[in-house]
């Protein structure tokens, strides 16, 4: 998160909130799923760069491959081997578009148990995509992290949105760490209930970071320090991701310094 802080006035939260006490129930849950549709359609239009340099490279491998066949076309061997890379390039190009629509499509809550270091592994080119040129986005992926309750689409959109806000903080460019760690909470603290043990996703930035002001602020329905850029629902769904499967979100951040956030999944599986 960066820039100067950009509130919407309380008359037009007030309005809003208004409206939404109004609407049934199944208008509600329509509207709200809208709003993510939307939000991930927004996050797919940055990545578009990314993803046309990806086509535009495998277009290259796939082009190559056949005028070299088409040059040794006398010898049998060459041939397979360069028609071999060219078919790998069309099967790249099969998996990268399928990803891009299951990314855009998805719309129903689909809660099932699952390991976050699979759901990364899978999405690291859309972190990739959503970073930029500029920015490296670098996975640790810890051990024997326990498997939790997720929506996969939902959590790619919450770590690509954490990312994305990451980037935005570092113009000049940077490295956002995402790791996952097992974590134990042997008793409860303000921010987190106790004894649990938690699966643990972490994006860490060394940004320009959030003054105390500011930080107070982030779940602040469309509070956002992005001026006109901004939605002010992003950080929103993030926090209504973890809530629905129990979790918690913790954000750290320090001006000059940079910023964290935990994601924290409750384990679904007995501690040993």
């Amino acid at each position: 998160m960066t820039g100067s802080a950009f509130p919407y006035d309380n008359e037009t939260r007030a309005k809003r909130d208004e409206r939404q006490v109004d609407m049934p129930l199944g208008a509600r849950a329509a509207a709200q799923q809208r709003e993510r549709a939307t939000h991930r359609l927004a996050a797919l239009g940055e990545m578009t760069g990314g993803i046309a340099h990806d086509f535009r490279n495998l277009l290259a491998v796939i082009g190559s491959g056949l005028r070299l066949a088409e040059i040794r076309a006398e010898e049998p061997e060459s041939v397979r081997t360069y028609i071999a890379a060219a078919r790998q390039g069309i099967d790249r190009g099969f998996e990268l578009t399928s990803m891009v629509l299951a990314f855009a499509k998805h719309q129903e809550l689909e809660i099932h148990a699952g390991n976050l270091n699979e759901f990364l592994r899978s999405f690291e080119p859309f972190l990739r995509y959503g970073a930029g040129p500029d920015v490296r986005v670098k996975l640790e992926l810890g051990s024997d992290i326990p498997n939790c309750l997720i929506d996969p689409a939902l959590f790619d959109s919450a770590v690509l949105n954490l990312v994305m806000n990451a980037r935005d903080a570092m113009p000049s460019g940077g490295e956002i760490r995402v790791t996952t760690e097992r974590l134990v909470q042997t008793a409860p603290t303000p921010d987190l209930p106790g004894p649990e043990t938690y699966a643990c996703v972490r994006v860490k930035d060394d940004g320009c970071g959030m003054a105390p002001e500011v930080l107070r602020k982030v779940f602040d329905p469309f509070f956002t320090t992005k001026g006109e850029k901004g939605t002010g629902i992003g950080m929103l769904q993030v926090q209504a991701l973890a809530q629905m499967v129990g979790g918690r979100i913790r954000i750290k951040s320090e001006r000059g310094i940079g910023t964290t956030v935990d994601l924290l999944f409750p384990s679904i599986q007995a501690d040993l």
